[in-house]
């Protein structure tokens, strides 16, 4: 009996000492849990990212995969508060919003504020840009090259362009003629080719557009027309006239500061990411007017009307006045204007053959 209790007490001896090995033993690696080897929430890098347009219409939706491509790259390090609609900044406060801090990131089109962002604005003139892809490559090559003094206060993260615009209207545009006198949506470098045709530029945001025209304030826009579907002005512009003209440039822009304070690998991403998402949306743009005007033809009985090359070569010639005012008016704000519309030729006529 003695002998048994001897044992019995050994056992528990042995057992008390192994589960207080256990627990002073350090764990190995593979043993640590998932979840520890992630950022911790005090850790992450929080940013807002505004934007001016709906959640739905392609400067967001580039907006979401920005998003998406740095929290997944940074594995977790970085997260981005996107806020579209114009609910933190609105179009024309963006670049002054970012670079005050109201928002660490924000979207802007530049040809919302033609005369302060001069050199970029140069792609929005007629040159004959054939796509978003071509115009957000030529735009980006421009930027880089000329630097322009306007976003010296901000880091830019990357630059796109709208696709080509053209005029969607309530009744059919075939000839100069029919375009004449018409009030037609519009901004920017479009407020002077609608003026060579002899049209009416009407300026207002986009989203107050639907309304306008069921008022009669205005007969059609002039614009790329993805808004077709996103906006839904298929059901109101039964007809779209190619005209396939000017594009709209837009940038990203981050605060100075907030970049400066970011690491150096999560600065790496960012820039990785900017020629990477100028090609995307470019692509991106493209594809989803191509699905507008599919839409519009399918569900809503859109008319699309393809000027003849004769018809073409009169609208066009109308509008070599305008990049001819555009370098005088560059020139005197000190512009190499020459250079910058010759070097947007270059790329355009580069980038159409890829």
């Amino acid at each position: 009996m003695k002998k048994q209790w001897i044992v019995l007490t050994l056992a528990v001896v042995s057992a008390l000492l192994y589960v207080g090995c256990k627990k002073t033993q350090p764990q190995s690696e593979t043993a640590v849990p998932a979840d520890s080897a992630k950022t911790q929430p005090s850790d992450v890098i929080k940013l807002t990212y505004a934007n001016f347009p709906p959640a739905p219409t392609f400067p967001c939706v580039q907006m979401e995969r920005w998003k998406t491509e740095v929290e997944k790259r940074t594995h977790g390090k970085v997260a981005v508060q996107t806020v579209p609609g114009g609910s933190l900044l609105d179009a024309k406060e963006m670049m002054d919003g970012v670079i005050s801090g109201q928002a660490d990131i924000g979207c802007l089109c530049m040809a919302y504020q033609p005369g302060r962002f001069m050199v970029t604005n140069a792609a929005a003139l007629p040159l004959g840009i054939p796509s978003a892809k071509v115009g957000s490559q030529a735009l980006w090559d421009l930027y880089s090259k000329y630097q322009p003094k306007e976003f010296a206060d901000v880091k830019v993260l990357t630059m796109f362009t709208s696709a080509p615009a053209n005029i969607m209207s309530k009744k059919p545009v075939r000839t100069l003629a029919d375009i004449k006198g018409m009030d037609l949506r519009a901004s920017g470098e479009a407020a002077q080719i609608l003026k060579a045709w002899g049209a009416n530029q009407v300026g207002m945001p986009m989203s107050s557009t639907p309304e306008a025209l069921q008022k009669g304030v205005v007969q059609g826009l002039f614009s790329s027309v993805e808004v077709m579907k996103d906006f839904k002005f298929a059901e109101l512009c039964k007809y779209i006239t190619m005209t396939e003209t000017n594009i709209y440039p837009f940038a990203v822009v981050m605060n100075q500061k907030k970049w400066n304070a970011l690491p150096d690998d999560v600065k790496t991403v960012f820039e990785e990411l900017a020629v990477e998402q100028c090609l995307w949306t470019g692509e991106y743009m493209d594809n989803h007017v191509q699905e507008s005007i599919d839409w519009a033809k399918t569900e809503q009985k859109v008319e699309v009307i393809e000027l003849s090359a004769e018809e073409k070569a009169q609208w066009n010639a109308l509008l070599e006045s305008n990049v001819d005012e555009w370098i005088k008016q560059a020139k005197a704000a000190g512009l190499p204007a020459e250079d910058i519309v010759d070097d947007l030729k270059a790329s355009i006529a580069t980038f159409s053959l890829k």
